[in-house]
């Protein structure tokens, strides 16, 4: 690479500007050309045009610049520095950091070239900006180096400004944070929701310019604003200021503001660290406003396909919206999850008509129609209030989220979130196997992941599933079956991507809280005095579950390109494994389960996809007298790929069109299939067997949906 530098420093700038969809044009060249100089990633790269046909020149130049940009990240990774990755930095450093001396140490020490590049960018920004708050979002371990460097280098050139920080890896890393030397470069961390916790810190900050407090009257004004509970603010004080020391606490918190803050930690004058954490009303999910992208350049982002899968490539091909139908998860169940953490608890939802609202509202700033649903899982009813509600405003976006596969994903739903825009879902299978997930409390089993998966297949929608081993008491056996299951999902093609995560025992998971429940052993790390989430742990009654990380991420990745199918489950890996003792059919069995028959679903809604139909009437017959005329009822629908004629009786026909009519005029009206059979007209025979007719049959495959 280094021999070949002229030719990188040539390309490398046409090949961003490619990835920024800037100019497209170079397509043919990257693909037909030899543009790009090709270094290892390049080695085994597959069989384009199988991926891509010789139509798809921008998705087959758009991964070679993939692989390019990976080539470089390399280099840099080889020769700059060997904690840099294209999305992620130092992430070593923060993993399982129990101690604050080895970020210390790296931070003291002098920048290295990559930190120098990111603190020049800083000093641009600082200069435009001349902010007074600066705001750092840690998701990741792997964000979080960076953000320190960049805070210590505030605090150097503008130590007048204030930095904040909160995110994903405070909220499950650092809420026993004690090392007050976090706070060289952070004045304050804030917990969970971050939107209650700023707004009571700004009106914190702007009290504390007073040096002397807030005067006291406006103090005892405060009082039940913020500590409701209490009645009669200035009795309150007064007893506060006499009952000394009990209450001196109060007396102080009144006097310099603290008990304005919610969910932070700060460094107090004494020099230790401080949880306030007063009792204000969090921000309600319909009143945390909509996301404002207005100060981002959308056009420098880079659209990368990293691996050809279709579901894979969302992830990083295109810039997705980020919206969260509901806040936390309203399963809570999961026992490797989070769920005494808040950003699961707490469950609420906001009406389908005010996420429509914040959805065009960024589709008008952004001029982009894409959405990621950020949601732990998507409520499936909340799901399908949206995609009427989208389908019902003709409001036209592409749309993925996460969900749990469970029962009320109907195929029918599955056509209706499709018709609104879904192109992609992901969920968790995890473990695939019975036991296992009743163990970990999942609320699914394997027959309905797989009927679920179906749904969204037949309609349509690239299905990606979660996969987890290791789990308490997993066996070997257990495992092998667990790929076996996943074999058959991609074999009947019900699954289209997937991805293989080691169990990680957290601190804030029930296994974490009690672990002998799951019998295993919990054996460090000891808490320290900053990060502590991930927990090491002893599994005796399970298998040697690291072994299988390498043969079922091989297997995985090449069921994901349709390779090696039948191949014996023993060739992924180089030890002896047991044969799976699942049946081979165990997938197309559950597929086989007969669906609930639309008469045992009254109260279900009726919902027409289709345009509004035409009725006509057509007569045959009478050539004689012998002969009887016969009128029949045409009703012809006109559909986008093709259009289709039902067929019924003279007088079943005008009720069926004008069903149809009100359906496609008003989606608001809710028509169950309870009410539809009090409509249906007498003398036309039973409803029952009308529901079995070749009419209502054929309307129910082209898009009569009941949900």
């Amino acid at each position: 690479m280094l021999r070949l530098r002229r030719r990188y420093e040539a390309t490398i700038g046409p090949a961003i500007r490619f990835l920024q969809n800037r100019d497209l044009t170079l397509a043919p060249r990257i693909c037909h050309g030899r543009f790009l100089p090709e270094a290892s990633r390049f080695d085994n790269v597959a069989d384009l045009e199988t991926a891509f046909g010789t139509m798809g020149l921008t998705d087959q130049a758009r991964h070679l610049a993939t692989l390019y940009l990976e080539d470089l990240a390399d280099l840099v990774k080889e020769t700059v520095g060997p904690q840099f990755g294209l999305s992620r930095y130092a992430e070593s450093l923060a993993m399982s950091a129990t101690h604050f001396d080895p970020l210390h140490a790296a931070l003291q020490a002098a920048p290295n070239l990559v930190d120098r590049m990111l603190l020049e960018l800083l000093d641009e920004l600082l200069l435009e900006a001349q902010p007074d708050i600066v705001g750092f979002t840690v998701p990741f371990p792997g964000n979080l180096y960076a953000a320190l460097r960049l805070a210590q280098r505030l605090k150097q050139v503008r130590p007048e400004a204030v930095t904040v920080m909160g995110g994903g890896y405070p909220n499950t890393e650092l809420r026993g944070l004690k090392e007050p030397r976090f706070f060289d470069y952070i004045d304050y961390l804030t917990l969970d929701d971050g939107e209650g916790p700023w707004l009571r810190l700004f009106e914190y900050l702007q009290n504390k310019e007073n040096k002397n407090g807030r005067p006291a009257e406006l103090v005892e004004a405060s009082l039940p604003l913020y500590l409701p509970s209490f009645n009669g603010a200035a009795e309150m004080l007064r007893q506060a200021q006499q009952d000394e020391p009990a209450n001196s606490a109060i007396v102080e918190s009144l006097a310099d503001g603290r008990h304005l803050l919610q969910r932070t930690f700060l460094r107090n004058e004494a020099g230790e660290v401080e949880y306030i954490n007063h009792p204000h009303p969090d921000v309600p999910h319909p009143e945390v406003g909509t996301p404002d992208y207005s100060d981002l350049q959308l056009g420098n982002y880079l659209s990368v396909i990293e691996v050809l899968n279709p579901m894979h490539r969302l992830w990083s091909d295109g810039r997705w919206n980020k919206l969260t139908i509901a806040h936390g998860c309203y399963w809570k169940r999961c026992s490797f999850c989070d769920v005494t953490l808040d950003y699961i608890g707490r469950y609420e939802t906001a009406p389908a008509t005010l996420l429509v609202d914040r959805i065009e509202q960024i589709v008008a700033q952004t001029g982009q129609t894409g959405f990621h649903f950020v949601d732990e899982a998507a409520p499936p009813l909340a799901l399908r209030d949206l995609a009427i509600e989208l389908l019902r405003r003709r409001v036209s976006i592409s749309w993925w989220g996460n969900i749990r596969f469970e029962k009320t994903f109907t195929p029918d739903l599955c056509r209706l979130l499709a018709a609104s825009g879904c192109i992609a879902i992901s969920g968790g299978l995890e473990v695939a196997s019975d036991r296992l997930l009743a163990l970990m409390e999942k609320g699914v089993t394997i027959a309905q992941v797989a009927r679920v998966t179906q749904g969204f297949t037949q309609a349509g929608v690239l299905v990606h599933a979660y996969l987890m081993y290791g789990f308490p008491t997993q066996t070997a056996q257990e495992t092998i079956d667990a790929l076996e299951v996943v074999r058959q999902l991609f074999e009947t093609g019900i699954v289209q991507s997937g991805y293989w995560h080691r169990f990680s025992m957290t601190a804030h998971s029930p296994v974490g809280k009690n672990p002998a429940k799951y019998q295993v052993a919990a054996v460090g790390p000891e808490p320290g005095n900053f990060a502590w989430n991930d927990l090491w742990h002893d599994d005796p009654q399970g298998a040697d579950h690291g072994q299988f990380g390498p043969g079922l991420a091989k297997s995985l990745y090449n069921y994901m390109h349709g390779v090696a199918l039948r191949e014996p489950l023993s060739f992924w890996f180089d030890f002896k494994t047991p044969r799976a003792t699942l049946p081979r059919q165990l997938i197309q069995q559950a597929l086989q389960e007969p669906e609930k028959s639309d008469l045992a679903q009254p109260n279900r809604r009726l919902f027409w996809l289709g345009n509004a139909p035409e009725l006509q009437f057509k007569t045959a017959g009478g050539n004689s007298p012998k002969d009887k005329k016969i009128t029949r009822a045409i009703i012809t629908c006109y559909e986008q790929a093709e259009d289709f004629e039902v067929k019924t009786t003279e007088l079943i026909g005008p009720w069926l069109h004008q069903l149809l009519l009100s359906l496609s005029a008003d989606y608001e009206t809710k028509v169950l299939l309870k009410d539809a059979a009090t409509s249906f007209p007498s003398g036309a025979g039973s409803w029952e067997g009308f529901l079995q007719s070749a009419a209502w049959q054929l309307l129910r495959e082209k898009g009569l949906l009941l949900i």
